[in-house]
């Protein structure tokens, strides 16, 4: 578990101090993967250098597993910090180490024997796919199969924290997946925490039980993002969900309109028919559209309802679990 309280980080800049990281304060739970997010400068990579001590915070704490990193220095700080597997921004490959050599360095510093070494470096090269390329030199692989040597060699010393700063940045979407691919293994056959920094929600989409989203420093939204996204007005919602375009005619022609939420196989499938049969009412879709977080599938629907039972049924759709917003009717009988 990583527990992140009352974090504040502050550079010298040209025109004076330089707040990086406000009051940030998080936890992400043992076994689940957390996406932090965020425009450009807004604290993303600073809170994953403080969380694993390569920066240390003006103030407050970092709890890894119930040890405050912050307190600890010496050979206490370096054998926490050895719980914590980086994978940083960028190619971080040393170039004259094969891909194994690469994976091994670590173990090699930590001075773990060879058969051992040869052993553990064998594991995660076929956790990550690359068994076959244990031979070649980084000049010989592909972006994201560096990427994907370079996760291996931060899961090389079992850590418990798995962080991840951009790991995708730049790669073409196939490749992304691959990469995506692994760090969720880290984490479903490992059982790694994974932090991963990113300004791309399409990691957040395919990998992610939480989210934290930063702006200027301070967290402004931060939880489950199954549970964020069925707030209409999180901005977790508005990047992952698809979009629902403005059509004031169509919805003229309904008693009711509203924005659905609708989350997992069952709800998706069945709950907006089931509803109009249960209560007698013509419904009818005006936009939105499906998607998939993870595993679950999830939906986003503008919907408009006719009949005198209109509002019964909305209010049996959400007590089914899903997320209703009414969209209240303006003087022109459209949607205000």
């Amino acid at each position: 578990m990583i527990t992140v309280e009352n974090l504040t980080k502050s550079f010298s800049g040209r025109t004076g101090a330089v707040v990086a990281l406000d009051g940030v304060t998080l936890e992400v739970a043992a076994g689940t993967v957390c996406g932090v997010v965020g425009p450009s400068g807004s604290g993303k990579s600073t809170l994953a250098r403080c969380v694993a001590l390569l920066e240390r915070p003006d103030s407050g704490a970092i709890r890894v597993d119930g040890t405050d990193l912050v307190s600890l220095g010496g050979s206490a700080l370096r054998a926490a910090r050895r719980q914590i597997g980086v994978v940083p921004q960028g190619d971080s490959l040393l170039r004259q180490r094969t891909a194994a050599g690469n994976v091994a360095l670590p173990l090699e510093s930590a001075g773990v024997p060879g058969p051992q070494r040869r052993t553990r470096v064998g594991e995660l090269l076929d956790l990550v796919g690359l068994t076959d390329k244990a031979g070649s030199y980084p000049d010989q692989l592909s972006g994201g199969q560096r990427q994907r040597i370079a996760v291996a060699r931060a899961l090389a010393a079992n850590p418990s924290v798995l962080l991840a700063d951009e790991p995708t940045s730049a790669l073409d979407p196939e490749t992304t997946g691959s990469v995506l691919t692994v760090l969720d293994r880290a984490r479903a056959e490992l059982g790694v925490t994974v932090l991963v920094v990113t300004h791309d929600m399409g990691v957040v989409r395919r990998i992610c039980d939480d989210v934290a989203v930063l702006d200027h420093g301070r967290v402004i939204e931060h939880g489950k993002v199954l549970d964020l996204v069925a707030d209409a007005g999180s901005r977790t919602s508005g990047s992952l969900l698809p979009s629902v375009d403005q059509n004031p005619e169509a919805e003229s022609k309904y008693d009711r309109v509203a924005d659905v939420v609708l989350v997992g196989f069952a709800a998706v499938g069945a709950l907006l028919p089931e509803a109009a049969s249960r209560f007698g009412v013509e419904l009818g879709l005006l936009g939105g559209g499906l998607t998939r977080l993870g595993e679950t599938p999830v939906a986003r629907f503008r919907v408009g309802l006719t009949g005198e039972r209109s509002d019964s049924a909305l209010e049996w759709i959400s007590e089914a679990g899903a997320a209703v917003q009414r969209k209240p009717k303006g003087p022109q009988g459209v949607a205000a």
